[in-house]
């Protein structure tokens, strides 16, 4: 699979990567075996960079992982956040409780430094002061991680971020119902040398296509609480799209595209095919998605008038309905 270079890290990552934050939730005896089915399945398919955190699963994410790379030993590049637990979030981002945040993440993932850890959408207050910048600045100097980034919620965020001579990574929310970087932060982070992580590409399952009107989610799924942002950014689910609209809208975004390229192949194909873009973070729940997903790196890139009709179709009809910042 493709490799593209993180920044200025000397980082590199499979231009598909695979989200972890699903193996933080399978739990017994049949979650640990799907965990590792996942895992293997992205060896296979030359999937070199996963994205996981602190959070996910209480660390059940991170030990998974570590696990895995003890018996399977082969270039990755792993990269972990913090700033959403307890122990830090929301005015907590001392040095002391952040590297207590990352020595239980070398614990858990089992290694002596991380390859690159990211703050994990913490208050903008926060994010544009110096402090938590500078404690990342001095892990490195102590060898604890190589590289640190950020994931930000939006635009602005992101755009804090780029003054900071060591930043490396910024992670976004970036799809085709989430579109206005191209414009207004990738030429910036490009011109920073810094890399761009896409997450978050098939907005919360809509752009897999599969999803209709009534379809239910669990309780415990953020898509049913939090679609209206009840609980943490309203961009985190569906973009930002309320879902009766989400639902109006992918069917009339495949009334526009081609009938041989499935719709959640084609999502990750328009992030691939920009070339600021790293890696995009897919999850995955089974060994075939897995498969799924790492195909698309072998896809020809998507033609220039289909990439025209996808930008005037989000400024035309998507991008009004978006809520928060984008």
């Amino acid at each position: 699979m493709e490799q593209r270079k993180l920044g200025k890290s000397g980082l590199s990552g499979s231009v598909i990567g695979l989200g972890c934050w699903q193996l933080g939730g399978d739990f017994g005896p049949a979650g640990v075996e799907n965990s590792q089915q996942i895992l293997s399945a992205a060896d296979n398919e030359g999937i070199t960079f996963w994205d996981t955190a602190d959070v996910y699963g209480g660390g059940e994410s991170e030990k998974k992982i570590g696990d895995w790379q003890q018996t399977h030993p082969q270039p990755r590049t792993i990269v972990t956040k913090l700033g959403r637990d307890a122990s830090l979030y929301p005015n907590q981002y001392s040095a002391e409780n952040m590297q207590r945040s990352i020595e239980g993440s070398l614990a858990r993932l089992q290694v002596n430094c991380l390859d690159l850890v990211q703050l994990h959408c913490i208050p903008p207050a926060v994010l544009q002061g110096d402090a938590v910048w500078q404690a990342l600045e001095d892990f490195r100097s102590q060898g604890l991680i190589k590289h640190y980034g950020a994931s930000v919620e939006n635009i602005k965020e992101g755009l804090m971020c780029l003054d900071k001579p060591g930043l490396t990574s910024l992670q976004i929310i970036f799809n085709l119902f989430r579109q206005d970087a191209v414009e207004k932060l990738l030429p910036q982070a490009a011109a920073a040398d810094v890399g761009i992580i896409a997450r978050l590409p098939l907005a919360s399952g809509l752009l897999s296509g599969k999803f209709a009107l009534n379809t239910e989610f669990s309780k415990s799924d953020h898509r049913n609480y939090n679609k209206d942002g009840a609980f943490f950014n309203v961009g985190e689910t569906f973009s930002g799209l309320p879902y009766a609209k989400a639902i109006e809208l992918i069917n009339k975004l495949k009334g526009l595209l081609p009938s041989n390229i499935p719709l959640a192949q084609l999502a990750l194909r328009w992030l691939v095919d920009q070339p600021q873009v790293t890696s995009v973070i897919s999850g995955a729940s089974s060994a075939q998605q897995v498969k799924q997903n790492a195909s698309v790196a072998g896809m020809a890139s998507l033609s220039k008038s289909l990439h025209d009709t996808l930008s005037d179709f989000y400024y035309s009809q998507v991008r009004e309905h978006v809520r928060g910042d984008i």
